[in-house]
């Protein structure tokens, strides 16, 4: 299993990917660490998403996916904020 912070920043790149997501925040050196994700033409659309328990989970505990499948977490963001697809 990959640590916490290579799986965040990692997460962001794949983010990035999406036309409609644009990466807010990276704080890799707060407690939780979190990237912070949002729809590029919504002032509203946006989310924190951290690790937990092998896994990234919104603010609100949503579970993204294993902390293993990148992009497919990264996807299933996009679903949520409304994201045209990579």
């Amino acid at each position: 299993m990959m640590d916490t912070l290579s799986c965040l920043e990692r997460f962001a790149g794949a983010t990035r990917r999406h036309a409609d997501l644009s990466v807010q925040s990276i704080a890799l050196n707060s407690d939780p660490a979190y990237v912070c994700v949002r729809n590029r033409f919504s002032s509203t659309l946006f989310e924190t998403v951290t690790c937990a328990e092998g896994a990234f989970v919104t603010s609100w505990g949503y579970r993204l996916g294993d902390m293993d499948d990148v992009d497919a977490a990264a996807a299933r963001l996009a679903f949520l904020l409304a994201a045209l697809p990579a």
